[in-house]
């Protein structure tokens, strides 16, 4: 009788640090209800690379995370939906593109704020957007340039 309380018991520990650890994860990937932020919405050509819960950087620092995206049917781009720490005012010129840390890092979106006097609203679209570079599609430009001209006789 003891030992099935002891198990009991072990099983209820259990199930109680799983769910805290969903919780602790649910909040670091963005997905928990945040009060503190603010949604700006973006159109990329691709958005490949980044997915929900990407980190949305300010001159490297991280401001906020993409917590949707979705395929817009009539103009075939990635509708993407930032949401941003209350305190942070964006220029209304600013610009949004896809980054990555290097070579072997991941990417990440990037705010590059303009120098307007008025800003973006909750809810606002940023209009300037650069979408995930292919760096398969620059390596097949590179082996698929054709020499300089004058070089193709040199001795």
């Amino acid at each position: 009788m003891a030992e099935d309380k002891l198990e009991i018991a072990a099983g209820v520990l259990v199930v109680a640090a799983a769910l805290g650890f969903a919780f602790f994860a649910g909040q670091g990937a963005g997905l928990g209800g945040d009060q503190d932020t603010y949604d700006l919405h973006a159109s990329f050509r691709s958005i490949e690379g980044v997915g929900l819960g990407s980190d949305v950087k300010l001159a490297g620092v991280k401001v906020g995370t993409l917590t949707q995206v979705t395929l817009n049917p009539q103009t075939y781009m990635a509708d993407a939906v930032l949401s941003l720490n209350k305190g942070l005012e964006l220029p209304s010129d600013s610009a949004v593109l896809i980054s990555s840390e290097g070579l072997l890092g991941g990417n990440y979106i990037e705010l590059q704020p303009g120098g307007m006097p008025d800003v973006l609203a909750p809810g606002d679209e940023i209009e300037d957007t650069q979408g995930a570079v292919s760096l398969v599609s620059l390596l097949m430009k590179f082996v698929g340039s054709k020499p300089a001209s004058g070089t193709e006789n040199a001795p």
